[in-house]
C-alpha cells in the first residue's frame, strides 16, 4: 500500500496542484488521494498481493492513472520501448503444508505449537527448502537490541549462535524505559524486520517475536494472516546474513507459559527488559520444527513514469 500511495502522490502533485492555483479553487489532491486509496483498498482489488491475479489489476489501474495524468513511461525497455514497469525479482516461499513446532518445557512438559493459533511461522527466508530445528534452547534477550549510537545492549557479549531467541516487540523505552529510543515513536529497531536481521548477525537459530497488541499496533489477526501465507523477500546473494532459519511471533499466553514452566515471572521480566543494565535470561525450554517449504524467484514490478 505505501508503493501505491507514493507513486499516486506523485503523478497528482504534477497534475492537481499547478491546476488548482490556476483557479484559486481549493486543492482536489487530498480527495483525489482518498479516492484512489479507496478503490485500490476495495474487494475488487483482493489485496493487491504479490504474484496473484490482483497484482495484475493493481498495475494496470496505476498504468491507466500515470497515462491519464500526463506523465510518460519510465520503466523498462523492451524491444526498443520503455514501458510503465520496472521487473523486480522476488524470492518467493511457501510451507508445503503447516511446519510441525514443539516446544519441551522444564519437568519434561511438552507443548505443541499450532500454526496461526499459537504461533506463526514464516516459510524459511534464508535460501533453505526445509525447516529443520532440534533441541535450540531457547533464551531471552530483552528487545533484542544492540544500539550503540543509544548506549543500549541487550546481548551484554552473550554468545546466541544455535539459540532460539525470545524477544519483544518494539523499542525498550516505549513502555517508559531507560532507553534513549523516541518514546511511542518507533525506531527501526523497535521492528521485526531488525529482530531477525539482528538475530541473524549473530548465528541465532530462531527469534520467537512475543505478540502484544499495544506495542505492536496491531491484533493477533494481522501476525498470522502476514506471516503463515507466500512469504517474499527480495532476491539476495546472502539471506543467512539477514533471516534466520527460523522466524516467528507467539501469542503472550505462550510466552507466560515458558517463562513460567521456567521458574521467572513473566511481568517481572518485561519490567526488566526496560533497564540498561538487563541481562539475557536462559530460559528452561527448547524448541524442535520441521517443515518443508517451495522456493522460487517470481518477477514483480515497479510502476514508473517521468513527469
Amino acid at each position: 500500500m505505501k508503493r501505491v500511495i507514493l507513486l499516486l502522490v506523485s503523478a497528482l502533485l504534477v497534475t492537481t496542484a499547478p491546476a488548482a492555483a490556476a483557479s484559486g479553487g481549493a486543492d482536489p489532491l487530498p480527495q483525489r488521494l482518498s479516492d484512489h486509496v479507496r478503490t485500490l483498498g476495495s474487494d475488487a482489488f483482493e489485496g493487491r498481493g504479490v504474484a496473484t491475479r490482483a497484482e495484475t489489476k493493481t498495475i494496470a489501474y496505476l498504468v491507466e492513472q500515470f497515462r491519464a495524468a500526463g506523465l510518460i513511461p519510465g520503466g523498462d525497455v523492451l524491444n526498443g520501448k520503455r514501458g510503465w514497469t520496472q521487473a523486480v525479482p522476488l524470492l518467493k516461499s511457501d510451507f508445503v503444508a503447516d511446519p510441525r513446532v514443539m516446544l519441551h518445557l522444564a519437568g519434561g512438559r511438552t507443548l505443541p505449537l499450532v500454526q496461526r493459533e499459537q504461533i506463526a511461522v514464516r516459510s524459511p527466508m534464508d535460501g533453505s527448502k526445509a525447516l529443520s530445528i532440534a533441541g535450540a534452547s531457547l533464551i531471552f534477550l530483552g528487545y533484542g537490541v544492540s544500539a550503540p549510537e543509544r548506549n543500549w545492549d541487550d546481548f551484554k557479549g552473550v554468545d546466541v549462535r544455535g539459540k532460539m531467541l525470545v524477544v519483544l516487540i518494539n523499542d525498550p523505552d516505549f513502555e517508559g524505559g531507560e532507553g534513549d529510543f523516541g518514546g511511542k515513536a518507533m525506531t527501526y529497531y523497535g521492528r521485526w524486520t531488525y529482530k531477525y536481521e539482528e538475530a541473524a548477525r549473530r548465528g541465532a537459530a530462531g527469534v520467537l517475536i512475543i505478540h502484544e497488541t499495544e506495542p505492536a499496533s496491531y491484533g493477533w489477526n494481522t501476525v498470522k494472516n502476514s506471516n503463515t501465507n507466500s512469504m517474499f523477500d527480495i532476491v539476495r546473494a546472502n539471506p543467512r546474513s539477514v533471516h534466520t532459519p527460523f522466524e516467528s511471533w507467539i501469542q503472550r499466553d505462550v510466552a507466560k507459559q515458558i517463562f513460567a514452566a521456567s521458574g521467572i515471572d513473566f511481568e517481572q521480566a518485561r519490567v526488566a527488559a526496560r533497564r540498561k543494565d538487563f541481562h539475557p535470561i536462559e530460559l528452561h525450554a527448547t524448541l524442535d520444527a520441521s517443515g518443508t517449504a517451495r522456493t522460487s524467484v517470481i518477477t514483480s514490478a515497479n510502476v514508473a513514469g517521468i513527469v
